[in-house]
């Protein structure tokens, strides 16, 4: 992807959302097949100029985090879902999902940033999806023991003004932890994850990428926890 793209970058065009639509509907090999091109052009070139323009923003939040326009193995998450274990055996995601993941990531669940766009969902996220049992132990031990940094991080002005802390809980204190600690609402949490939504009409602005950038520096106070949490450099 050329890196005059960043240039060229003025918001994902209405044909995209379009296209989406679509592969809702007819979800199954045979329509994608015949409508390939049209994803290329409509979806995956958009979302690889999007990356490229995203790449200057995104090392400025830190410069372990990655914005990679690749195909694959790249900060676009595959169209293809993986129906192996799954009752739903529709082949295909009907969204547009970026991830910006750390230099030391292996999969989604580390701390990272992500844009998802689809029709009537598109937002920005931030922070830990999942974490495995280990990462989430870690984080759940700064928590414990630094609750002024946790509190700092968490409530960072810019960060509350855009985002909601979403995600999973447990309804019991896991095991070895005070469930009189101040936090121990987020001690039962098992996701760390921040949400903006954003209007379906968004992605289709000039600024997109100004607006998605600053919504990811707001992020930089939770983010930059878990990573220490994770001795992960930040």
């Amino acid at each position: 992807m050329p890196r005059d793209a960043q240039a060229s970058f003025t918001g994902f065009e209405p044909r995209t959302l379009r296209f989406l639509r679509e592969l809702a509907d007819h979800n199954d090999r045979a329509w994608f097949k015949a409508n390939k091109t049209r994803y290329e052009t409509e979806v995956l070139e958009p979302a690889m100029r999007f990356i490229v323009a995203m790449e200057p923003h995104v090392r400025a939040l830190s410069p372990h985090y990655r914005a990679i326009a690749r195909r694959a193995g790249g900060s676009l998450m595959r169209v293809y879902r993986d129906v192996r274990f799954a009752r739903d055996k529709r082949p295909y995601k009907t969204n547009i999902g970026i991830q910006f993941r750390h230099e030391q990531a292996k999969d989604v669940h580390a701390p990272g940033f992500y844009v998802h766009v689809a029709p009537g969902e598109v937002f920005v996220g931030a922070g830990c999806w999942h974490p495995d049992r280990t990462a989430l132990g870690l984080i759940r031990d700064r928590i414990a023991t630094h609750p002024d940094r946790w509190r700092a991080a968490r409530d960072a002005p810019a960060q509350r003004r855009l985002f909601q802390l979403e995600g999973t809980s447990l309804t019991r204190m896991p095991q070895g932890y005070d469930a009189q600690h101040p936090h121990a609402v987020d001690l039962r949490r098992t996701d760390y994850l921040l949400l903006r939504r954003l209007d379906e009409t968004a992605p289709q602005a000039v600024d997109f990428v100004d607006e998605v950038s600053r919504s990811l520096r707001a992020a930089v106070p939770l983010v930059g926890f878990l990573c220490r949490a994770l001795n992960l450099p930040f």
